[in-house]
């Protein structure tokens, strides 16, 4: 994963930073802690909910974010609107087609599940260097 994907190096953008990761399916939130450890980032979570994110964004510093759109019977979209509001970037991520999303997350980058690991570290690199 540590080579350069249209001319962005995952790994020389991720490694180093703190990066929230919002999700609440245990096996996925796992796999992107995974993926973030291994690119050389801190990861900050995982958590499964509005307030544990919402606690975290405003109680430390982080550099970006993955955040799942539906966290059980939540939508994330007051994660994504506090992160946008610190100028903390972020990837959303969903298991709907970036068409079938409602008006308020189509403003932002979406990487649909399932996604590859290079998938992942590419898509998180980009919306960092944007």
């Amino acid at each position: 994963m540590a080579e350069s994907m249209d001319g962005i190096d995952p790994r020389a953008v991720l490694a180093g930073r703190r990066i929230l990761v919002v999700e609440d399916e245990a096996l996925v939130a796992m796999l992107i802690e995974d993926t973030l450890t291994d690119l050389g980032c801190e990861v900050v979570g995982p958590v499964a909910s509005i307030g544990e994110a919402l606690d975290l964004v405003q109680g430390g510093a982080v550099d970006g974010a993955t955040l799942d759109i539906n966290l059980g019977r939540e939508e994330a979209y007051a994660i994504a609107e506090t992160l946008e509001a610190r100028g903390i970037r972020f990837l959303l991520m969903s298991g709907y087609a970036p068409e079938n999303l409602s008006a308020p997350y189509t403003r932002w980058r979406m990487l649909q599940k399932p996604f590859s690991e290079r998938a992942l570290a590419r898509s998180l690199a980009e919306v960092l260097t944007a």
